[in-house]
């Protein structure tokens, strides 16, 4: 029963989804983990479908990642996962991500909520049955934690929801949002450094044609906070750690 708790999957790099270091980028680490929790919670009664049945939907709400290095061409990661804790409006997930000899790569922890299909409102979680999966394994890094705001400090980037950007809900995709914040950064910091710790909120839903401003302020060495607002008003928040 312990070890049904645990879900292991398995990827392998392809070449024209690395960047141009050959390494994989944060975003690529997001659809392996997305992709994890989902078949996860799939197999376990919780999934897309089962949700839909109910009127719900998972919504990602935080999502936290601590890299040590990054996979490159050809390698193997396997990408383990289990919840650490159900609430009555939110559970923590937790992923680890490992190379074929069992190195770990890095670690993420997530924090997923339910909502109303129709309301798009948050609504309560079947604690009991989710319950049944709660797992006690390490996850050694920070849980998200709340990041301050910058749209009043920096002027910000304009950008449009395009037809590329949207999710099978129709809303901005929860990799796009990553994607944009990081293409904020110069080409030369990813030549020169790597990101060590990558941390996204979402606060609120894209839709298409939705006029946007990205900012970024660099809070201490190396230590970026960062938004996605609409209307002078955040729909995401995020912070990028570089060493």
């Amino acid at each position: 029963m312990e070890k049904s708790k645990l879900g292991e999957f398995h990827f392998e790099t392809e070449p024209y989804l690395l960047d141009f270091r050959g390494r994989t980028m944060i975003p690529m680490i997001g659809n392996y983990l997305l992709h994890a929790a989902s078949v996860h919670a799939e197999s376990r009664g919780f999934g897309f479908l089962d949700m839909s049945e109910r009127h719900t939907a998972w919504v990602l709400s935080r999502l936290a990642i601590e890299m040590n290095e990054f996979p490159a061409m050809s390698e193997e990661v396997i990408v383990y996962t289990w919840v650490e804790d159900v609430g009555k409006l939110f559970t923590n997930r937790c992923f680890e991500l490992t190379n074929q000899a069992g190195t770990p790569f890095g670690y993420a922890r997530s924090i997923w909520a339910a909502i109303d299909t129709a309301t798009r409102r948050p609504t309560p979680l079947d604690v009991e049955g989710l319950n049944e999966y709660q797992m006690e394994r390490p996850c050694p890094i920070e849980k998200p934690g709340k990041i301050a705001p910058v749209e009043n400090k920096t002027e910000g980037q304009v950008y449009q929801i395009k037809y590329s950007d949207l999710d099978v809900n129709g809303h901005l995709n929860s990799i796009k949002y990553m994607e944009h914040l990081l293409d904020l950064f110069d080409i030369r910091l990813y030549r020169e450094k790597e990101i060590r710790r990558f941390e996204i909120a979402y606060q609120s839903e894209g839709t298409y044609g939705m006029s946007l401003t990205l900012h970024a302020d660099e809070v201490s060495p190396g230590k970026y906070d960062m938004a996605i607002c609409h209307e002078g008003k955040a729909i995401c928040r995020a912070a990028v750690t570089w060493q």
